[in-house]
């Protein structure tokens, strides 16, 4: 079965169109915390626990259009709930349109490289410790994803037991790894390149 990797329905929008190029996961790659167990999966976007606040004000407008990322059968929430951070019906399907693999894992443990590294994706730079419940001087992983849109979006329906499951997910469809990089090679070059700059020196735990 194809797999999945969870993350909030307006980032795995933005991975899709090139605007963020990163995933953070607390912990370091040896311990007990997230583990970085597949190098390539589809990005399945998710709508629970999305928090205004912790998206960058300019692009807050992609919280509302993040909802065409799901299929709901008794009517799509409304904008404003997103906006509101007001709780949201998990849909019946859910869009794939994108997949990813992972071109470099890094861990780090400064908080001014999470500032440093804010170019390249669409939070605030506290979500790490706000969201994932990060504290400064532990280890922070920094995943950076090569994505792909697929020719076509497929739909999947939402099992009740995806909610359980923290990061990864197995699709009841089979899906190809198939598309377009949403970023050229120079591009994804120069933005890998500046990555690993700020975020070691450049020795990644993972190419």
């Amino acid at each position: 079965m194809p797999i999945a990797y969870k993350e909030w329905a307006v980032t795995v929008r933005a991975l899709a169109e090139g605007e963020q190029l990163l995933t953070l996961r607390r912990g370091a790659p040896d311990g007990n915390d997230f583990q970085l167990e597949h190098e390539r999966f589809f990005l399945y976007p998710t709508f629970d626990h999305q928090r205004t606040d912790l998206v960058r004000e300019s692009h807050r407008p992609e919280l509302a259009r993040a909802l065409e990322e799901g299929v709901w059968s008794d009517g799509e929430p409304s904008a404003q709930a997103m906006l509101r951070d007001m709780e949201i019906t998990p849909p019946d399907r859910v869009r794939i349109r994108a997949w990813a693999e992972v071109a470099a894992q890094y861990t780090i443990t400064d908080r001014r490289a999470i500032d440093a590294l804010s170019p390249f994706y669409v939070w605030t730079t506290d979500y790490a410790e706000k969201r994932l419940g990060w504290r400064r001087r532990h280890p922070l992983q920094v995943i950076l994803l090569r994505t792909y849109r697929i020719p076509r979006p497929v739909t999947v329906k939402v099992r009740d037991d995806y909610g359980q499951r923290p990061s990864w997910l197995d699709l009841t469809r089979e899906l190809p790894f198939e598309g377009t990089p949403v970023l050229s090679d120079e591009e994804f070059e120069r933005a890998s390149e500046e990555i690993a700059a700020i975020a070691s020196d450049r020795q990644p735990v993972l190419v």
